[in-house]
């Protein structure tokens, strides 16, 4: 096999590199044309995320040689060094490189174990080089393969049920507290980068109203026109914490923004309806007395971190299962891979013996044709057919009883059929000749001459 896998990722190379070498979207497939083109490829797939740039090929050449141009037409796709691409860079070949595919389209490979959206990433990646005619053969047929064991991992083990990121902490405990986020409403206060993130997940987890309150109204209403949110400045929280199901904090204060009082008074107005409250700042966005309300659920950075820990190590534990799943992949890889050489050995030695009939059924109808016996003419096509398919084994056998082979002795015996309680004196039938009368034809065909042995 000689497949291949190269590329850059947030293990090998730095952001400043990654960024240089990622593929936007509309120029993956005329990319994809010139790399097969000009590196001497017969199919390729190109995946380009936010944390790694790969490149899976079915070379036409040597492997490594195809290897070196694949590298050398990325560093100048890009207009970069190429020892700038090859010090940050990994190569794979062969099961290496199909191990690699599973593993990353698994997410374990991924900044963060276990992360999800990876395989939707190689599943769009592959589906681009289909439409681009770049991927067709023996590469389509492994990406299926790798497909089907990722899809395994993802049903068989838990690696990307519990969330490790702070943001998706945050969102899943709402999601435990409350049972359906499509009925519930919730307020972020901050517009940075974790507030973002925290939005993304609410939204995709239905929740049906959306506030994010920030010093500034112009950011607030930034991030707002993203998510379909509202955008409040801090001094509008007292009126909209009443509404709040769930407020979730992360800014740069170094007060609290939220205070006891505030918060007991929303309360009465939601009746004492539940509340839960995230603090995701240091310091604290939210006075920690407000933890001592009857009606709130008061969690801190530090208790997500907790949560986001034992999650990791849950993630850690189910990737030793997810490195069974892969390795058993392989290993049917490996058996259906020699299956498939036992059909093209079948397929020819087909091909060899309905040559061998069709030359001796040729013969037999023209002896018929000439008024010879018909009886006479039956017993020397079965005589023809049988010496010219028995000759090859049976040289074979010989030179390994010669060669005192016994184990490829029992081999041969097993492939061809005969059974331990049949066995006669095998000295004499291996060392005998074929019967002078029974001896291949010197009239036979090219097809028809006996095989050569080997040494």
């Amino acid at each position: 096999m000689t497949l291949i896998a190269l590329g850059i990722n947030h293990n090998t190379a730095p952001v400043e590199i990654r960024e240089r070498v990622a593929f936007a979207a509309d120029q993956v497939s005329e990319a994809l044309q010139d790399l097969c083109e000009r590196a001497a490829v017969d199919e390729a797939v190109i995946l380009s995320t936010c944390n790694r740039t790969e490149l899976y090929a079915w070379p036409r050449a040597d492997a490594t040689q195809s290897t070196a141009e694949m590298l050398r037409w990325l560093a100048t796709y890009h207009h970069l060094p190429e020892d700038a691409l090859s010090d940050n860079s990994y190569q794979h070949t062969g099961e290496h490189a199909l191990r690699h595919m599973m593993k990353v389209a698994s997410g374990l490979d991924s900044m963060v174990l276990g992360e999800p959206q990876i395989l939707g990433q190689m599943k769009s990646a592959h589906a681009v080089a289909q439409e681009a005619g770049t991927v067709n053969g023996e590469l389509g047929r492994l990406f299926q393969r790798v497909f089907a064991v990722a899809k395994r991992v993802r049903t068989d083990t838990a690696i990307g049920e519990n969330p490790v990121s702070v943001a998706y902490a945050a969102v899943d405990l709402a999601g435990h507290i409350f049972s359906d986020l499509h009925n519930n409403s919730a307020l972020l206060v901050g517009a940075g980068e974790t507030i973002e993130l925290v939005a993304r997940h609410l939204r995709e987890a239905g929740v049906s109203r959306l506030v994010i309150a920030n010093r500034t109204l112009g950011r607030a209403r930034e991030l707002a026109a993203q998510f379909g949110a509202e955008a409040v400045l801090l001094a509008d929280i007292p009126q909209q914490l009443e509404h709040a199901d769930i407020v979730i904090t992360s800014t740069a204060s170094q007060l609290p923004i939220l205070g006891k009082g505030a918060v007991e008074q929303a309360l009465k107005q939601r009746r004492h309806r539940p509340m839960l409250m995230v603090d995701i700042a240091v310091p604290r966005d939210i006075e920690p007395q407000v933890g001592e309300l009857a009606d709130v659920y008061l969690y801190s950075v530090d208790d997500l971190r907790e949560i986001v820990d034992e999650n990791i190590r849950s993630r850690q534990e189910e990737a030793s299962k997810a490195d069974l799943i892969i390795e058993e992949g392989l290993a049917r890889f490996r058996q259906e891979s020699r299956a498939r050489g036992a059909v093209d050995a079948v397929r020819q030695y087909r091909r060899q013996s309905e040559s061998t009939r069709d030359a001796e059924l040729e013969r037999a109808l023209k002896a018929l044709t000439r008024g010879e016996d018909p009886v006479r003419v039956v017993k020397d096509l079965a005589r023809g057919i049988t010496n010219k398919l028995i000759h090859a084994p049976t040289a074979g056998l010989k030179e390994a009883s010669a060669g005192g082979d016994r184990k490829q002795l029992a081999l041969a015996r097993a492939l061809l059929g005969l059974n331990e309680s049949d066995r006669e004196d095998e000295n004499n039938n291996l060392n005998d000749d074929v019967p002078a009368e029974n001896a291949p034809d010197s009239s036979a065909t090219a097809v028809d001459t006996p095989v050569e042995k080997t040494g």
